[in-house]
């Protein structure tokens, strides 16, 4: 089930495939687009699975370097292009509540011991017909199981302002953001008490495909805020 053929409603379905896309910073295109299954769509919150050999899209450099192998002197300056390649590892769970500043990833290792939480700090998503959209916010937050946290790629927001993809007031937001990300952490109330590292998919969903409009406009999209009750 996609979510076109469930677009006439206001939440989807368990089991549907929906894309979930952030924009390249300061343009409206998106570069990053990941297909995933939905797990639970409520009003307080949207979860999703990004299953094992997803065929993903993500930025890579012109000549072919992976992001993160650019010097980052030049990583947000030179040109890019768009690169297809499968969603390696175990699979991630993301976890979004509607108008929060950030989204919550789960990993987990072989044989799913789980191994962190991820806090993405990112613009609240953007709610279309054929999945989400938001644009990345560089600064991160990695949690251990037992709520010890710390802060990942503060080099990347550094250099993202000084490339001029953040200006001063943008990133005195995302730093903001990022204090009250630090407060739910240490408050260890939703999502991460709620025992989502118990959770599985299930075993007879498909491996969404990725279309060839992925980077389709999103139409008729709204602001994630929490749907109408039925």
């Amino acid at each position: 089930m996609t979510a076109e053929q469930t677009a006439h409603r206001q939440r989807w379905p368990t089991g549907t495939r929906i894309l979930w896309r952030y924009r390249a910073n300061g343009a409206t295109h998106p570069h990053i687009c990941r297909p995933v299954t939905v797990v639970r769509d409520t009003a307080e919150l949207l979860a999703v699975w990004l299953a094992p050999g997803t065929q993903c899209v993500r930025p890579e450099m012109a000549d072919g370097t992976p992001v993160h192998h650019e010097p980052l002197a030049t990583r947000y300056t030179k040109p890019r292009r768009a690169a297809f390649t499968p969603w390696f590892g175990t699979g991630v769970l993301k976890l979004a509540r509607p108008g929060e500043p950030w989204s919550v990833w789960l990993f987990w290792a072989d044989g799913w011991r789980f191994k962190n939480f991820y806090v993405n700090l990112e613009e609240p998503l953007l709610r279309w017909p054929g999945g989400v959209d938001s644009e990345d916010h560089f600064l991160d937050l990695e949690v251990s199981p037992d709520g010890r946290w710390e802060w990942r790629d503060e080099d990347e927001f550094a250099e993202a302002q000084r490339a001029g993809l953040l200006d001063a007031a943008q990133a005195e937001r995302v730093r903001a953001a990022g204090r009250r990300a630090v407060e739910a952490v240490r408050s260890w109330g939703s999502p991460f008490a709620d025992g989502w590292e118990h959770w599985r998919p299930d075993p007879a969903w498909p491996v969404p495909g990725l279309p060839e409009d992925w980077d389709r406009p999103p139409r008729n999209a709204s602001g994630y805020r929490a749907p109408d009750a039925p």
